[in-house]
């Protein structure tokens, strides 16, 4: 507060110039890659490995082994050497992106059972010479599947090699000239069906009552409907006869449940041993009501989400929803209370629709719908109208299908034998963990939204220089210009020889590449595995920023020293290292009680500049993310020496803090009336200069020693 000077006096005034501006908050990381669980396509932000591992999962089983993908690896790098926040895209095969696996919770209303088809014909007694076939056509997903049984009434003893026929799943057997009765034809064509033991018996029975013969589904449902049968006899007689009278069960739904987590890990089926889902894994959830307060003062329901592989004497209990309602209007409706919203990546526009109206409270599923809401179930006085909702409340207990999911779709990419492309000199760039480069495609189109994702790093371990894909990594970050991307040069086995070549090929500063191949230790699957080196590079620059700045090199025995790796794939001699360097490929280099280190810090850029070194790029990201969101706070104000003013108060002291902390030698802003003419006014313009010198990192270092002789008198 100023104060008034009207008699003489001693007047002390307080200039407080000591304020300065904050840095901004350091942005994170972005890795692009498959994983275990989690959305596809719907980038999401981690802040911790273990929220890593909740939302995305870590192992997966191929054929007889469990493996771990670079993606998790990665994340797990990053976060223990201090990262602070990683943005994480699951990429996929294909474009099932909406389809999850589903639940439905009935409600109290009674089930009505299903009725099974059935075919049914009159035999006819054979007369001696005669056959009879019967053929049941049975549609499915797959195509028709025909079962055939042959059945000959009349076998002379020359005639007894038909029963070796590859069709016939019966034979009477009777020997020598010997008619069969009808009883006798039937009894034989009804045990050919029901104890043949293999899917003809597994899903249909046949009975016999006088001479009709009937075969029926042993599963009711319309599907049947669709089923055939053709009966043949005397050579050239036959009937076809349709399955009908078949009818789907019904179960009034209460509510449908819908797994936050894509892919066919989510569903467990409905075959139960001893309690458990014989499908349920720890990668899944089942569903329970454990109360449904039908009551005159009722309304409620609690429902609990369970692990897959738990079972109903032993429950592992993930989540516990109580007293929720039906009811749209009350705090605790179903939807609200757990959440209903689902992200999905549409593919025609490229960003990320959302389908819902409640943010997810709970990590593992939401209410994809509710059948019949208890609008207003509240009467006057407040309390739940009686009878209002008993009919629609869920059961209690796990529904007919012990609470699991159905309906996830499986990945179409490649197949998941890691071993075809990891470790066994048969790596090939068109296979990455299962992956196709273009499954990448969509992720870098999708991250290249600016304002919607922000981030300063992209990963995407796997995907190296020797596909064409990495143009659009690399372009994805040189049209954001505030990210360095992390690409790496090649599958294992990549020889110094290609790992140059392959650099050659490109020309950036956003980028840079690394060599050789790692092997880290896996503590999900208790082994060393290989690795690209970019699964450790996260880290290092993580920790780069930690114990320094951007603006350092993220390189050297201080700051790119990366000790969980065991042994990189070549021991770098000084030789290969500048065969790498010359060529802008970083080494990984091994000392002798050192272990492992990153012993270079180039971009890809050939021409050499400021910007051809890892440490400048980073500068320039750092220095135009902080300067560029001031910027952005002046749009649409004043162009007057008062804007003007408010940029320079807060851009100044931000770059001498960087002179301070050693990532400038010094810089000049120009905002005034020699940059913002009147003409550039008029324009709506307002234009800034900034000019910098950035330090340099010393990365050949010098020592000359000369020998003198005794007596010499030593140079100033």
């Amino acid at each position: 507060m100023s104060e008034v000077i009207l008699s003489p006096g001693v007047f002390q005034i307080e200039s407080d110039q000591s304020a300065y501006t904050q840095a901004p908050p350091a942005l994170g990381a972005a890795i692009v890659g498959p994983t275990v669980g989690g959305l596809p396509m719907v980038p999401t932000y981690v802040t911790t490995y273990s929220q890593y591992l909740s939302l995305f999962g870590d192992v997966f089983k191929s054929g007889s082994y469990y493996y771990e993908y670079f993606t998790s690896m990665a994340a797990r790098e990053y976060f223990s050497n201090g990262g602070q926040s990683l943005l994480v895209t699951r990429i996929i095969s294909g474009s099932a992106y909406s389809t999850y696996a589903q639940a439905t919770v009935p409600s109290n209303v009674p089930s009505v059972a299903g009725i099974a088809a059935s075919a049914s014909w009159t035999v006819v007694a054979a007369d001696t010479g005669s056959w009879v076939s019967t053929i049941i056509s049975a549609p499915t997903p797959f195509g028709t599947v025909t079962y055939t049984l042959l059945n000959y009434p009349y076998l002379s003893a020359g005639t007894n090699a038909r029963q070796s026929a590859t069709s016939m799943l019966v034979g009477m057997g009777t020997g020598g000239t010997a008619n069969v009765t009808l009883a006798q034809w039937a009894n034989a064509m009804t045990g050919a069906i029901n104890n043949s033991g293999n899917d003809i018996s597994t899903y249909f029975t046949a009975s016999v009552v006088g001479s009709v013969l009937t075969i029926s589904s042993k599963l009711t449902g319309t599907i049947y409907n669709s089923y055939a049968a053709t009966h043949s006899y005397n050579y050239n007689s036959s009937a076809s006869l349709a399955f009908t009278g078949g009818t789907d069960g019904s179960s009034a739904t209460s509510f449908t449940l819908e797994a936050l987590s894509w892919g066919d890990q989510m569903n467990n089926t409905s075959s139960m041993v001893s309690g458990a889902l014989a499908s349920g894994s720890a990668y899944n959830v089942r569903w329970e009501v454990t109360n449904s307060n039908t009551g005159s003062n009722g309304g409620t329901f609690t429902i609990i989400v369970r692990r897959g592989d738990d079972n109903n004497n032993q429950k592992n209990i993930l989540e516990t929803w109580a007293n929720v309602s039906l009811d749209p209007q009350l705090p605790n409706y179903v939807s609200r209370v757990i959440g209903d919203l689902k992200p999905v990546y549409n593919v025609t526009t490229n960003q990320v629709d959302f389908q819902g109206t409640y943010a997810n409270a709970s990590r593992y599923v939401r209410v994809a719908s509710v059948t019949t809401p208890n609008v207003d179930s509240l009467d006057n006085n407040g309390n739940f109208k009686s009878g209002s909702y008993g009919s629609t409340l869920p059961q209690v207990g796990s529904g007919s299908y012990g609470g699991s999911f159905s309906g996830g779709v499986a990945d179409t990419g490649l197949p998941k034998n890691m071993n075809e492309y990891i470790g066994n000199g048969s790596s090939t760039a068109a296979n990455i963990q299962g992956f196709m480069p273009v499954d990448y495609t969509e992720a870098f189109q999708l991250l290249s939204n600016q304002d919607e994702y922000q981030f300063n790093i992209l990963l995407t371990p796997g995907l190296g220089l020797d596909t064409s894909v990495a143009d659009n990594m690399i372009s994805t970050v040189e049209g954001r210009g505030d990210a360095i991307a992390i690409v790496d040069n090649g599958v294992y086995n990549t020889t110094i020889t290609q790992a140059t070549q392959n650099a050659a090929g490109n020309s950036s500063n956003y980028a840079a590449t690394y060599f050789p191949w790692i092997q880290l230790y896996s503590s999900n699957l208790g082994k060393a595995v290989w690795c690209p080196p970019s699964t450790v590079i996260g880290g290092v620059l993580a920790f780069n920023d930690q114990v320094g700045a951007e603006w350092f090199a993220p390189a050297g025995l201080n700051r790119g020293g990366v000790p969980s790796v065991v042994r990189a794939q070549y021991r770098l001699s000084q030789t290969d290292r500048d065969t790498l360097y010359t060529a802008n490929v970083n080494p990984l280099a091994t000392f002798p009680g050192t272990g492992v280190c990153v012993w270079g810090q180039k971009t890809l850029q050939r021409k050499p500049t400021a910007l051809d070194r890892v440490n400048v790029r980073r500068l320039l990201i750092a220095l135009k993310n902080y300067i560029g969101g001031i910027s952005r706070n002046l749009v649409f104000e004043q162009n007057t020496t008062v804007t003007r003013n408010r940029f320079l108060a807060q851009v100044n002291p931000y770059l001498s803090s960087v002179v301070q902390r050693q990532g400038l030698y010094a810089f000049r802003v120009v905002m005034d009336d020699t940059n913002n003419t009147p003409d550039v006014v008029d324009r709506n313009q307002l234009v800034g200069q900034i000019y910098i010198q950035p330090t340099k990192t010393a990365e050949f270092i010098i020592l000359n020693f000369n020998i003198l002789p005794t007596g010499a008198t030593f140079p100033a």
